[in-house]
């Protein structure tokens, strides 16, 4: 990627080739919103070879250059909100956050306010300036744990780029419906659910996932297990789980059809089902500073519930 200006210069990727402009700029530049990129190209900020085109269904053929010159411009329209952050690290380049389960990653549909995104713009109101207010990944709404937020361009290019190309590291710890016997490896692709558009699934044309887990301890038949992943797909970990049988506990989506293990006895059967969201805790980050390039390493304890929930299984198993 060549960066001159605002002047973003990327090589479109071959399995693009034939596909509409849009639908490229939307793969090549994920880091701006999709109404933000429709209106720049409609605008004439968009060329291909050097030569601007404003057509939406414009196929490009395969070696191309496409060019997105980026106005200068706030790049939310979301507003700041006074909400608390947990950091762990904050600097001019980064800040690292312990994100509470609950909270929503970005404003969209029925969470319009109330967002980690907003409780960024009103701590660091700089970060108008960038994609998504600086956020470069994410973590579901009922997850918890570690996450990174640039605070400048060029940190943002860095940190999206350590994401993409898999530098940057995430492990996460789990509990799980069902005893696991070893650790092991999940690589199958994911992809949208066919049926239900809130869920993903394990399909044969999904995206790359790679997930590596670890077996931590066994409370008769639940787990605790660590996580590492390869990729970085929409629930992918709550996926490869339910794939192999073993759905984590508290699951809204993916854990229904086995929310407890055979011959769980009743009180047990009662902390499960009130356990408010999927057992799942981000407890490791590192990746590269954008500035000094030295591998930095951030780790995150279980929170308070997760620690109830393994206290109550290692009593009531």
């Amino acid at each position: 990627m060549i960066k001159k200006n605002n002047l973003i210069s990327k090589d479109i990727s071959e399995n693009l080739a034939n596909k509409r402009l849009d639908i490229t700029l939307a793969e090549t530049f994920p880091e701006y919103s999709r109404s933000k990129l429709k209106k720049w190209l409609e605008n004439g900020y968009v060329s291909v070879n050097r030569q601007i085109i404003k057509k939406a269904s414009q196929k490009l053929v395969f070696p191309s250059k496409l060019e997105l010159n980026v106005p200068e411009e706030n790049l939310t329209d979301d507003l700041p909100e006074k909400i608390r952050l947990n950091l762990s690290e904050e600097n001019e380049d980064f800040v690292v956050i312990e994100k509470p389960p609950g909270l929503v990653v970005h404003p969209g549909a029925g969470n319009k306010s109330g967002t980690l995104l907003n409780a960024l713009l009103h701590s660091f109101p700089e970060l108008k300036k960038l994609p998504r207010a600086g956020i470069v990944h994410r973590l579901d709404k009922d997850t918890s744990g570690l996450m990174v937020v640039a605070r400048n361009e060029k940190s943002f290019s860095d940190l999206s780029n350590q994401i993409s190309n898999r530098s940057a590291k995430r492990v996460y710890e789990a509990f799980t419906v069902g005893k696991i016997d070893k650790s092991g490896k999940v690589d199958a692709p994911i992809g949208r659910h066919p049926q239900n558009r809130q869920k993903q699934a394990i399909r044969t044309t999904g995206k790359e996932a790679v997930s590596h887990f670890k077996v931590l301890q066994t409370f008769g038949s639940y787990s605790h297990i660590q996580v590492t992943l390869e990729t970085g797909r929409t629930h992918q970990i709550r996926v490869h789980m339910n794939y192999l049988g073993y759905p984590l506990i508290g699951d809204p989506l993916y854990g229904r059809r086995r929310r407890f293990a055979k011959n769980t006895h009743q009180k047990l059967r009662e902390i499960i089902e009130i356990f408010p969201r999927q057992a799942l805790h981000a407890v490791q980050l590192s990746f590269f500073n954008p500035k000094t390039k030295k591998n930095i390493v951030f780790n995150s304890k279980l929170p308070n519930d997760l620690l109830k929930l393994k206290e109550n299984l290692i009593e009531q198993t």
